[in-house]
């Protein structure tokens, strides 16, 4: 992979289900990229596809049609046994349910060891860097506790670091602030933008919570299948200073208003277009106002 490469290229994404005959269409056309350590949220209602996109990029599904590359490798030319490797190697997974990030009769510092066991790292080797990740997830003095004696917050703390044990270039958080306060969410969200410096590894979240757009790098918003418009983090001199709205135009011209401009402007049908000397100015019409 050349060092100015996307370390994520996702072009023309789709993924269509069968249930009883009927076809659903999880991804339409999806393209995104995402550069090597940038920390990105994906947002969306439920059936947006968001969350078919994650188990795409971690190598839990495969696209019906079209280009997912991570790190160079193309998912969809993995055998069985490529995935297999591809997900212990390359990715580290948060999810939000517990149970999936933590074995409940092992201490957090067990915990954060098992994947490295796993793969046959030495004890000296594992016991090193549990105690770093535990350290940089703040949880060093929670290292013998097992997840019944910890908070939800300090759970996910662990299950970040246990998502890391392996070095992984990808780090997939799915919903990973979904059951704490909005307190607690901020701070899991700016570790992992810490946590991705640290590292240098990249970083997909997918959340309903639009909160989270204030503390990622990157917000990209998917609505039925189709990346719909980003909010960008812009930084000067080492201090945010606003973020960047982007709508997204596809190859044919086809772009997607965010739905709260839809509703609070009263866009509905059609539009009417202004075309200036630098900018294209688009005006609910009369007759939408008026339906």
């Amino acid at each position: 992979m050349a060092d100015n490469a996307p370390f994520i290229v996702c072009e023309n994404l789709v993924k269509t289900y069968k249930i009883g005959g009927v076809e659903t269409v999880a991804l339409a056309d999806l393209d995104l990229e995402v550069k090597q350590g940038e920390v990105l949220a994906v947002v969306g209602p439920s059936g947006s596809g968001k969350s078919t996109l994650l188990n795409i990029l971690g190598g839990l599904d495969r696209p019906t049609s079209g280009t997912a590359v991570v790190g160079g490798v193309n998912l969809l030319s993995l055998t069985a046994d490529g995935l297999v490797r591809y997900r212990r190697d390359v990715v580290g997974f948060v999810w939000q349910q517990t149970p999936r990030n933590m074995l409940p009769y092992m201490t957090a510092f067990q915990n954060v060891c098992l994947p490295m066991k796993l793969s046959g790292a030495g004890r000296r080797e594992r016991d090193a860097r549990a105690a770093d990740l535990l350290d940089a997830v703040g949880m060093a003095d929670r290292a013998d506790h097992r997840s019944e004696e910890l908070s939800g917050g300090e759970q996910q703390r662990v299950a970040i670091a246990v998502a890391l044990s392996n070095g992984p270039g990808l780090l997939l958080a799915d919903e990973p602030t979904g059951s704490v306060d909005s307190q607690t969410a901020a701070a899991i969200v700016d570790l992992f933008r810490s946590l991705a410096h640290r590292y240098g590894v990249t970083v997909v979240i997918v959340s309903h919570d639009r909160g989270i757009a204030e503390h990622v790098d990157r917000t990209v918003a998917i609505y039925d299948g189709h990346t719909s418009f980003e909010r960008v983090r812009r930084v000067g001199a080492d201090m945010v200073v606003g973020h960047d709205e982007y709508v997204m135009v596809d190859k044919v011209g086809r772009m997607q208003l965010p739905p709260q401009l839809v509703e609070r402007l009263g866009i509905a049908g059609r539009v009417r277009l202004h075309l200036t000397e630098d900018h294209l100015e688009i005006w609910p019409t009369k007759e939408a106002n008026e339906e």
